[in-house]
């Protein structure tokens, strides 16, 4: 459990205060630790951020698979208004956390890759399905940078919307 909550402080201090804050101590600090229980889970930054962002692709993938729809698109659009609206996946921090580090952000690359390929060749109209992919990651980018900017009631509009643009 220490584990998540190093990684839910280090998510946070990003999103409060941008990558430069993201120290080691910082991020004891704010998770009320000290520095050597940090250093036990995370031995340097790098392991961090990387702790990161295999939380956030092994969390969307749960998510993912969860919903229980007729086609990964479907699952996909739900989940991702599932993780926006909860606010767990704070996606835009752990890019941040992981930019400048090509070596950090290959896994998310690999991930978003393979969530964009995904079923489309089972999907009755591919195009659509990445189109609604697409919006998605608009959406999921939007709600990163502003997550007040949009409320319960729009993204149900928004996801009907989305939903709607894919055959039944």
């Amino acid at each position: 459990m220490r584990r998540e909550e190093l990684l839910d402080a280090a998510e946070d201090l990003l999103c409060d205060q941008g990558s430069q804050a993201l120290t080691l101590a910082s991020v004891a600090e704010r998770a009320g630790c000290s520095k050597g229980g940090l250093l036990y889970h995370f031995s340097t930054k790098e392991a961090l951020i990387k702790g990161m962002v295999e939380r956030l692709i092994e969390d969307f993938d749960e998510l993912i698979a969860t919903q229980g729809h007729d086609t990964y698109t479907k699952n996909y659009l739900f989940a991702t208004f599932a993780a926006v609206q909860s606010g767990r996946l704070r996606r835009w921090a752990v890019v941040t956390g992981a930019s400048g580090n090509l070596y950090l952000l290959a896994p998310l690359r690999e991930a978003m890759a393979r969530w964009h390929r995904e079923g489309l060749d089972g999907e009755p109209d591919p195009v659509a399905a990445q189109i609604v992919r697409l919006a998605c990651e608009g959406v999921w980018d939007v709600a990163s940078h502003d997550p007040d900017l949009y409320d319960d009631d729009h993204y149900a509009e928004l996801k009907q919307r989305l939903l709607d643009l894919l055959p039944a």
